[in-house]
């Protein structure tokens, strides 16, 4: 079976017109605009899902809101075990999909000292 990391950069390879980087020291996927959509961290992949899959999602045994810092979770990412790895396929298409689709507000230039 493969590791979460090469289940990651398989996963990575096939998703069409995205990049991968880093968010919060962990490996992600972002689309073209700039914003991620699945992270992998620690061996959990986190996937940022619109709501009625976010559902769905939370359903499966062990999912859970992903919640980097005791108390504060990240709206709308879900996190799954390696127990749930023939779904992360599907689910890092779904969020791909859905990330790429936020509309991002440009970036205001910084003041001059």
């Amino acid at each position: 079976m493969a590791t979460p990391i090469e289940m990651f950069d398989s996963i990575a390879a096939a998703l069409p017109d995205t990049i991968k980087g880093k968010m919060f020291g962990a490996l992600c996927i972002k689309a073209p605009n700039g914003k991620a959509g699945v992270m992998l961290w620690k061996d959990y992949m986190i996937f940022k899902l619109p709501p009625a899959d976010q559902e769905k999602a939370l359903q499966l045994e062990g999912a859970k809101m992903f919640t980097p810092m005791d108390g504060r979770p990240m709206n709308g990412w879900v996190q799954l075990s390696e127990v749930h790895s023939t779904k992360w396929k599907k689910l890092a298409t779904i969020a791909m999909n859905y990330v790429r689709n936020i509309e991002v507000a440009p970036k205001k230039p910084k003041a001059k000292k």
